[in-house]
């Protein structure tokens, strides 16, 4: 073979060179498209949050009926809508896993192990409070007995007031002292805990931990890549964020009150405008409530059982004989709520618990790509 001259090998090292270049642009453009692909999934199914599947009339009244927003089906369609997104994020990853290793992402990457930690903890709280929902349900279900009680006796409603006593109060005392109570476990305590105890809470916060300081804790970094552009993991800790947000907001959690803060989610962005749009409609939600009696459970059902649950407490504390029949609508509202509550307070229970786990399993894997893109 003919050794290389002093020309050749030149001639070879620009070709080298010239080769990682284009091999770097086509990857780049792998990942820009990849990133736009991941940014529309993000959109169409937030956006399915907001508006109903037909455009008819009868459709779209029929939907807003029956999936209000903060209602525990939309709740469920959130946690899938969110995660969805979560498994296409890591497709993308998967793609290129070397990525996360190298700037920016190698920065952001610590900050959303530490926020996915975080939302853990919020999960948790979360289970425990639709515990606390139930209990509300098991209060308003015996004040639905004693009203329908034929002929109506003092006795009766007697019962049924101290049941709405206690329902009423429910939602305030915990917001403001906890859905969970006892000892603050390990992060792998509570990872195992929803495994083993298919039917409880699984796991447990400390008396002094906050839901409303858990989701300042986790926006606190959360700050939009320079240039205007958006990576994979700023979207999904955008996304994460939000999800526990809301369902803080929506379920009665330990030390919730202090939520109404805004997001920082770049309105700017056409995968986040669906989000913005339901932040913003949260947040108005949230405002009234703290400003009318403070606390936290603002899920759907809650609300018409807080409102139905105090016509009732007027009517118990002026009842008189013969008048059962002023209630007879009520009654039969809160009789259709437990209903609800019943069929699908344990879905949004095991929607939370799927999330925990995905979560878990997500952080693992993260983690297990920058193992192996070490050096």
């Amino acid at each position: 073979m003919a050794p290389v001259t002093e020309h050749q090998g030149s001639f070879l090292s620009r070709l080298s060179r010239r080769n990682q270049i284009v091999s770097m642009e086509v990857n780049h453009e792998q990942e820009l498209e990849e990133l736009e692909d991941f940014q529309k999934h993000v959109a169409e199914r937030f956006t399915e949050l907001l508006a109903p599947p037909s455009t008819t009339t009868e459709s779209l009244i029929d939907t807003a009926e029956s999936d209000p927003i903060l209602s525990i089906q939309w709740l469920r369609k959130l946690l899938d809508a969110f995660m969805s997104c979560e498994s296409e994020f890591q497709s993308v990853l998967t793609t290129n896993p070397a990525q996360i290793s190298k700037p920016p992402l190698d920065k952001h990457v610590p900050e959303m192990l530490d926020r996915i930690v975080k939302a853990l903890d919020i999960c948790t709280a979360v289970v425990n409070g639709v515990d606390s929902v139930r209990q509300s349900q098991r209060l308003a279900e015996i004040a639905v007995t004693a009203f329908k009680q034929r002929p109506l006796s003092d006795g009766s409603v007697r019962r049924a007031k101290r049941a709405l006593t206690s329902l009423l109060n429910a939602d305030k005392n915990t917001a403001s002292s906890g859905g969970g109570s006892g000892r603050r476990s390990t992060t792998t305590e509570q990872w195992s805990s929803f495994g083993r105890r298919s039917g409880g809470g699984g796991g447990f916060v400390s008396k002094n931990w906050s839901a409303a300081k858990q989701i300042q804790a986790m926006t606190a970094n959360l700050v939009a890549p320079r240039g205007g552009e958006s990576s994979p993991i700023y979207i999904i800790s955008s996304l994460m964020v939000m999800v526990m947000w809301t369902l803080v907001v929506a379920v009665p959690c330990q030390a919730s009150n202090g939520l109404a803060v805004q997001l920082p989610l770049p309105k700017h962005q056409v995968w986040a405008n669906a989000a913005v749009s339901i932040q913003e409609r949260v947040g108005e939600e949230l405002k009234r409530k703290e400003k009318r009696c403070g606390g936290g459970g603002l899920m759907e059902e809650m609300q018409r059982m807080e409102r139905i649950g105090l016509k009732l407490m007027e009517f118990s504390e002026g009842f008189s004989f013969n008048g059962e029949e002023e209630v007879v609508a009520e009654v039969e509202e809160m009789e259709e709520i437990c209903r609800k509550m019943e069929d699908g307070l344990e879905g949004l229970q095991r929607g939370v618990r799927e999330v925990f786990h995905r979560l878990v399993k997500s952080r693992s894997e993260i983690l297990e790509m920058i193992d192996h893109s070490k050096p």
